[in-house]
């Protein structure tokens, strides 16, 4: 449903959304803050933003943690420079006074180890009345989370038209950035896939149904957010925990795929500057320094790169240390 705006800078801030939807942002959670904000200016009758409604705005949300304040602040400064692009002497909000970002929580990468304890769990889960694959259906979702790179959203939304059992691919449709694409699927993944299908074809449902079901209301998908927190019971119970022992996050799982992946490629003396494009196409990203921003700084990737250096210098040296 689109916003109704009732502000004097409502004409603006819709041109503005629709800018950045057509650049390939959703833009959900950024149009409800306009929403708000919108209605803030319209109480108080403003014509444009100053430093004064700026600071009154802000003051409204003084109860939020630093990084949600930072975030709702950036938001409307990049609007205010949206503005300065026709009018030069509109106000922009200098960004050195707002709240300190947080720092990038480390992602936990899951040892092969861990990742086998989770399927051990996960095979032995029993079956409910709500959730009648319960078992089958986490154990998929770990191999496919492990072994494609899949983020949690991607995952739920597949459904059982999406596989492809002779060209052995995933179609996962319309995802980050409005972007599609094909992930090919491994012998082994192929093998866990088809033997949860077996199970899965008992259940009612059309192609077009959610590969992953339960059974709350009929055969239905699992929305991200019960999903999650099933993941999240999954880690408690297999006990996998982070060096600083919390549990890990969902999302873990997609970085685990990516730095093992660069792993395998580093231990088999692959060009991994030339593969990294594969891998950015196989996780969804916008560009390959989108793939090597994170996964260049992993600790396992750095130590076996320098491992393979150490023994390319071995061999050009002669052995000389």
């Amino acid at each position: 449903m689109t916003p109704t705006w009732r502000s004097r800078l409502g004409p603006q801030i819709a041109a503005y959304l629709a800018l950045k939807k057509s650049l390939g942002r959703r833009f959900f959670s950024e149009t409800y803050l306009f929403k708000q904000f919108d209605r803030f200016l319209a109480q108080r009758r403003a014509a444009a933003v100053t430093p004064a409604i700026f600071g009154e705005w802000v003051h409204t949300f003084d109860h939020v943690s630093p990084t949600v304040r930072r975030n709702r602040m950036r938001n409307i400064r990049n609007f205010c420079l949206y503005l300065r692009r026709r009018d030069r002497t509109c106000f922009v909000p200098d960004s050195s006074g707002f709240p300190a970002p947080h720092v990038t929580r480390r992602p936990h990468i899951f040892s092969v180890e861990e990742i086998a304890r989770l399927l051990r769990v996960a095979t032995m889960l029993p079956a409910r009345s709500t959730s009648l694959l319960r078992g089958p259906v986490f154990r998929l979702a770990v191999v496919l989370l492990y072994t494609t790179g899949l983020r949690r959203g991607e995952l739920v939304r597949l459904a059982m038209s999406d596989y492809d059992p002779v060209e052995r691919t995933l179609l996962v449709r319309t995802s980050k950035f409005h972007k599609s694409r094909l992930v090919a699927l491994s012998e082994s993944t192929v093998g866990e896939l088809e033997q949860y299908l077996r199970l899965r074809r008992r259940l009612p449902g059309a192609a077009d149904t959610p590969l992953l079901v339960n059974n709350h209301h009929g055969c239905s998908g699992y929305s991200g957010e019960s999903f999650g927190q099933a993941m999240r019971w999954l880690f408690r119970a297999a006990d996998v925990r982070t060096s600083s022992g919390r549990f890990p996050h969902v999302h873990d799982l997609r970085h685990t795929f990516a730095v093992h992946a660069l792993l395998r490629w580093y231990r088999d003396g692959a060009d991994v500057q030339a593969k990294l494009p594969a891998l950015a196409t196989a996780m969804g990203h916008v560009s390959v320094a989108s793939t090597a921003y994170y996964l260049a700084l992993l600790g396992p990737v750095a130590e076996a790169a320098s491992d393979r250096f150490e023994r390319h210098w071995r061999r050009i040296s002669g052995g000389r240390r």
